[in-house]
């Protein structure tokens, strides 16, 4: 018995009571690879000595001061930190205590700079299909994920979706990279005529997209493109980096790779290792100007926003990414992880695409490679194979409704930084040994593979 209200009420979870690098051990004993670092979270992997020492440092030095009065050293500290790495010309960073909040804030943060410039008629986003920024109704409403939408539809806010730079699936047979990015690109402007600009506050999307769309990364050309047309309408852009941002990608900030400057970033999961809940949104320095001259206030805030020891552990874990050198290890690992992901499975039958940056990859499921059409949604193909990885060990983040929002499946793997090429080999083989389970096991239950 449990009174834990779990977010999956199917099936009895595991208890996790021990962690060893990048692995998380469970009451039994039983040790798994942590391959996609929970939700692209643990950066560091787990129980990493001097992030702990940190947090107990803190803690014995002060704990908690509500930002309403005070702020504190390692809010400080951080920040500064942040700041000196930021895409955002002279950032300001906002912090706050996870990814949903981050773009909630970055929402609101985009509705008021209008408001106080006086453009009170910009209260219109732009985002993407196949998106997702959080589970605050904000974020929810800004994101494209179908399934998660739906329960909650009356309720979500107004938002206009444009398709997502997914190449895989939008690109035309005749068409190169750059033109499709141009065309995929080019239909935010014409989402901003049709709204008319004077109405549209910002765009928001993943610079390499997440969860929902299982690692899509853009192509070159289209967030320059994206930039252009934002500038040319007094439109702000807003990059979600939760899952794709610090490091994870092989840079501190994904944006970097695609050479473009937003006015605001989010960022989480990754900026604490998840040894602390923490995330920022990060503004350029004009759009500050803006609050501290105009009413001098943000009409926003959370009560646990810029907590100290929240702060003291993401410093000491941004701190140690710099340090050890670990932004080119994520390169180098993300090469290796390419190599052992294209040798399993560019000839299997059934997986039709692989795609990533750094230690940010996924694969695509389909059920005809050369049509590209999904397994049928009652398979459960992701669930499936999530179960038969578990059962041998690994966590990775499978997901469904990838071509779509309703059909189509994904698996995404995001390992700690500190994952070595023989740990890698690791997490590919039992990868495919799960993938072929699950299909072996839909075929034995009469499930037929439509072609």
């Amino acid at each position: 018995m449990t009174h834990v209200f779990h977010r999956q009420l199917i099936s009895p979870m595991p208890c996790a009571v021990a962690c060893d690098g990048i692995y998380l051990i469970d009451a039994t004993g039983k040790k798994y690879l942590d391959g996609s670092g929970g939700a692209a979270v643990s950066s560091l992997g787990h129980g990493d000595p001097d992030v702990i020492a940190a947090i107990k440092q803190q803690a014995d030095t002060l704990a908690f001061a509500h930002t309403g009065f005070f702020t504190s050293e390692p809010a400080e500290r951080l920040a500064d930190l942040l700041a000196k790495g930021a895409p955002c010309n002279s950032a300001m960073v906002y912090f706050v205590s996870g990814g949903s909040e981050a773009v909630e804030a970055a929402l609101k943060m985009a509705r008021q700079y209008h408001v106080e410039r006086g453009d009170l008629s910009r209260k219109h986003f732009i985002a993407r299909r196949q998106s997702y920024h959080g589970n605050t109704l904000g974020a929810l409403s800004a994101g494209g994920n179908v399934v998660r939408r739906a329960p909650f539809e009356g309720m979500l806010l107004k938002t206009n979706h444009i398709s997502a730079c997914y190449a895989y699936r939008g690109r035309l047979d005749d068409e190169s990279e750059h033109e499709y990015g141009q065309r995929a690109a080019n239909e935010l402007e014409i989402e901003i005529q049709r709204l008319d600009p004077k109405n549209v506050a910002a765009f928001i999307a993943e610079t390499v997209g997440g969860a929902t769309a299982g690692v899509i990364p853009p192509v070159r050309g289209y967030f320059k493109r994206i930039r252009e047309i934002c500038d040319r309408y007094g439109v702000l852009l807003i990059l979600d980096e939760i899952m794709c941002g610090m490091g994870r990608t092989g840079t501190l900030f994904a944006c970097e790779q695609d050479d473009v400057i937003p006015d605001i970033v989010c960022i989480a999961k990754g900026l604490g290792g998840g040894y602390q809940p923490i995330g920022a949104t990060l503004v350029r320095s004009n759009i500050h100007e803006q609050f501290k001259d105009g009413s001098g206030f943000f009409q926003h805030g959370h009560t646990y926003m810029g907590h100290p020891i929240a702060c003291a552990a993401a410093l000491a874990v941004q701190s140690k990414i710099r340090d050890k050198g670990l932004l080119a290890q994520v390169k180098l690992r993300g090469e290796i992880l390419t190599e052992r992901l294209r040798a399993c499975f560019k000839n299997h039958p059934y997986i039709g695409d692989i795609r990533g940056r750094g230690l940010f990859q996924g694969i695509e499921l389909v059920a005809d490679r050369v049509t590209k059409k999904p397994f049928d949604p009652e398979y459960r193909l992701s669930r499936c194979i999530k179960d038969n990885a578990m059962a041998l060990g690994l966590i990775c983040y499978p997901g469904s409704g990838t071509a779509d929002g309703r059909n189509g499946d994904h698996v995404l793997l995001a390992p700690p930084f500190i994952i070595t090429p023989d740990q890698l080999d690791e997490m590919v083989d039992m990868l495919a040994r799960a993938v072929e389970s699950s299909l072996k096991q839909k075929r034995s239950k009469d499930w037929i593979i439509q072609k």
